[in-house]
């Protein structure tokens, strides 16, 4: 998915099993977020900045909505354990991660494998990409300002 494609009505289940759909949130730009893995130290990181940032991007008519493979389980865990005021898609099939690009061959310390690329999709009110904060630009401790600007 690329700025000015239409993203999906149907977004996929949160963490209490219910459907996501972006007419759901209509009248706000929604701030797509894809994420590696619930309880790791940059996922935690970058969910406690827009946790404590929320209100500051609500008021600035923004809805948070994060995505990762992990499960419900998983993420009620994790919104339980940071307190997180919004909720997050149990992607398990990985079918919304790779719809929108996110999902492809990782590298670390030379070992290769498939995973989630860490990347925001700002959805303007009418459903269509605004903006893609890559990978590369991301900054977890710092992305509610890196969103607000």
């Amino acid at each position: 998915m690329n700025v000015g494609d239409k993203a999906p009505e149907l977004l996929g289940l949160n963490e209490k099993g219910e459907e996501i759909r972006l007419s759901d949130y209509k009248g706000k730009k929604v701030v797509l977020y894809f994420y590696p893995k619930d309880m790791t130290s940059g996922c935690t990181a970058q969910a406690c900045n827009l946790r404590d940032n929320y209100n500051e991007l609500r008021n600035a008519g923004y809805e948070v909505i994060g995505v990762s493979i992990n499960d419900a389980k998983s993420h009620q865990k994790f919104i339980e354990k940071n307190q997180l005021p919004f909720t997050l898609i149990a992607d398990t099939d990985h079918k919304l991660t790779e719809e929108f690009g996110a999902w492809g061959e990782k590298n670390m310390c030379g070992r290769k494998y498939m995973g989630t690329f860490r990347t925001t999709f700002i959805i303007n009110e009418e459903g269509i990409i605004e903006r893609v904060i890559t990978p590369k630009e991301v900054k977890t401790k710092d992305h509610a300002a890196q969103i607000l600007k």
